[in-house]
C-alpha cells in the first residue's frame, strides 16, 4: 500500500497528503545552495546538509548501510541502521545521515534540553518521489521515526533540515 491508497481509504483530503508529503520532503523542491558546493547530485546535496546542519547545531553522521562477506566464510557482516537481516533490510531503509537535534523543552523539564533524533534520506535536486519499492522502505523507516517524536525526511536541498 502507498500513501496515495492509504489516504483515499481513511478520506484523507489532497491538501492534506500534500502537506505531509512537503513535510516529509517528497515534493521534491529545492532551493539553490548558499554553501558555494555546485551541483545537483546526491553528494553536493549531502555536503550541503552536512554545512547547514552544522551551522544550526545538529549532528549529522553518514549511516553507511551493507554488507560483506567474511574472508573466513563465516557468513555475512551487516552494517548500518535496520540491516540486522536482509529480509529486513527490503522491508525498512534507514536513511542516508542520521543525527540528533538538541531541542530546549518547556512544561515541567523546563530548561533542560533533549536530543531528537535525526534521519535523513539525501536524495538529489531533480528527485522525485516515483513510489518505487526502495523508496516505499525508506519511506517505511520515515514513518517509523516521526511516529516516535523523531524527525525523518527525504531532503533534496539543506534549507528544509
Amino acid at each position: 500500500m502507498n500513501l496515495g491508497t492509504w489516504a483515499a481509504r481513511h478520506n484523507v483530503s489532497a491538501s492534506a497528503v500534500q502537506e505531509l508529503r512537503a513535510m516529509w520532503g517528497m515534493d521534491g523542491v529545492y532551493a539553490h545552495s548558499p554553501t558555494g558546493i555546485t551541483g545537483a547530485s546526491e553528494a553536493a546535496v549531502s555536503a550541503q546538509v552536512r554545512l547547514e546542519a552544522a551551522r544550526r547545531g545538529l549532528h549529522l553522521w553518514r549511516n553507511n548501510v551493507g554488507a560483506f562477506e567474511r574472508a573466513d566464510g563465516g557468513g555475512f557482516i551487516r552494517f548500518g541502521l535496520a540491516n540486522d537481516t536482509k529480509a529486513l533490510n527490503e522491508k525498512i531503509k534507514s536513511g542516508d545521515l542520521i543525527g540528533i537535534r538538541p531541542i530546549r523543552i518547556t512544561g515541567r523539564h523546563v530548561g533542560l534540553t533533549i536530543g531528537q533524533f535525526v534521519s535523513l534520506e539525501v536524495k538529489d535536486q531533480n528527485w522525485q518521489y516515483k513510489d518505487t519499492p526502495r523508496e516505499q522502505a525508506q519511506l517505511r523507516w520515515i514513518e517509523l521515526v516521526t511516529q516516535a517524536g523523531g524527525d525523518a525526511k527525504f531532503i533534496t536541498d539543506e534549507s528544509t533540515i
